[in-house]
């Protein structure tokens, strides 16, 4: 098949052309209603989203996770929404499914722009969500009504996957998608940025640890035991770990070494008594060839020794998440192609296949052998988009390029 500028090609990109004000638009009202994860209300931007792809003519399924599960995630309520387009006879072709999530962390402060304003500035837009990943309902969405206004496929099936648990793990996502039986693609396209195509990416395992000592009057120290001297204790074995990590490279390209993070910490009760608990919570990072169970085993068992030489206090552990590392799979390499062609026409210059130290949804995916990659709009790294921090932006001509690749990977995936 040839993959240059053909008349199919040319007829989506201008049909993309055409319709991008509408793009921009629906875009922006998913970027107004906030999704702000903690503390995770998402099923009310669900219930938009799906407003606004019926006025399309997509119907979107929508599959409420029960209440118990969502509030024992940490959460408050979350809808995810499956589209289903089917093109010729059922079983004929591959199903390919196309995954971005809804929620978000919290705006946090500094924004010279309203984080729900989804404001338009020197060709960018601005708002929580714009690049990570709202953008990605607007890519999908268009580049599946351009294929069908223009290529009209006549096997296999795309599906529009939005779900909402990415922030926390994806199990309550894609994964709670998958585990119900509720899908089964063949192939899959995540959320991503517009210059790589990501088939790898590390893995994440989060803990929160508990000191617990006796708390006592500040005037008489040595009648209690100091939980936060405990904790500084541990936390000095954790950290000297980093340095042993700087000695393990990954082989994948784009991802360096494990490290390990502790994100949040607190305890005690007033300045003057004695700390009798301190809580912390930490963030190891693992790259695709090290092992989970391991990482978590060594983990606990230095957090113990380091207890142990502090005496007087316990300590406990809970695990909060375990995201395994995504690795290549062997059948991943013809869409990894495919978008890598398409990506270089549209773009103007070579695409790589690299990994990335975040992790994903996709990883759900390719866990149940289902071959995953990520590629979407978005700048050439996380920093340009200003994910996670404020003001977050998305450059209107990355949105407009990557659902051009999309659209003509589709094209081509389901001609066969």
């Amino acid at each position: 098949m040839s993959v240059g500028y053909s008349a199919v090609h040319g007829a989506l990109d201008a049909w993309i052309d055409q319709h991008f004000d509408a793009q921009v638009c629906f875009l922006q009202a998913l970027v107004r209603v906030p999704t702000d994860t903690p503390p995770g209300n998402n099923a009310p931007h669900a219930e938009r989203t799906a407003e606004l792809l019926a006025d399309f003519g997509y119907a979107a399924e929508k599959h409420a996770v029960p209440a118990a599960d969502v509030r024992a995630h940490g959460l408050e309520s979350i809808t995810n929404l499956i589209v289903r387009r089917r093109y010729g006879a059922p079983g004929a072709g591959r199903t390919i499914a196309l995954n971005a999530h809804g929620d978000v962390v919290p705006p946090g402060e500094g924004w010279t722009h309203d984080p729900y304003g989804a404001e338009l500035h020197d060709g960018a837009m601005y708002g929580r969500a714009t690049a990570v990943s709202k953008s990605d309902f607007a890519s999908y969405t268009f580049a599946v009504r351009a294929l069908e206004a223009v290529a009209r496929p006549t096997q296999g099936a795309v599906e529009l996957h939005f779900t909402y648990d990415e922030e926390f793990g994806g199990e309550l996502g894609p994964g709670w998608l998958l585990e119900n039986g509720l899908t089964r693609p063949d192939l899959v396209i995540a959320a991503g940025f517009s210059y790589a195509v990501v088939s790898a990416h590390n893995g994440c395992l989060q803990l929160q640890v508990t000191v617990h000592g006796q708390m006592a009057h500040a005037a008489v120290p040595h009648t209690g035991v100091d939980a936060l001297q405990g904790a500084v204790h541990i936390l000095g074995a954790l950290y000297a770990q980093n340095q042993g990590y700087r000695q393990i490279r990954s082989r994948v390209a784009g991802i360096g070494h494990p490290y390990l993070n502790v994100g949040r910490i607190e305890g005690g009760t007033n300045t003057n008594v004695v700390p009798g608990k301190v809580v912390f919570k930490l963030d190891r990072r693992m790259v695709p060839e090290e092992d989970a169970q391991e990482v978590e085993a060594t983990i606990r068992r230095v957090i113990a020794q380091a207890a142990s030489g502090y005496a007087g206090i316990t300590v406990d552990v809970e695990r909060l998440l375990l995201a395994r590392a995504m690795t290549p799979l062997a059948a991943s390499q013809p869409l990894v192609d495919a978008i890598q062609r398409h990506a270089q026409a549209v773009l103007g210059e070579p695409v790589p296949a690299v990994g990335t130290p975040l992790y994903t949804d996709a990883r759900l995916y390719a866990q149940r052998g289902i071959p995953a990659v990520i590629y979407g709009a978005g700048p050439r790294s996380v920093l340009e988009s200003h994910a996670k921090r404020a003001d977050e932006r998305l450059q209107l001509e990355d949105l407009r390029r990557a659902t051009k690749v999309i659209a003509r990977t589709l094209h081509e995936l389901l001609a066969g």
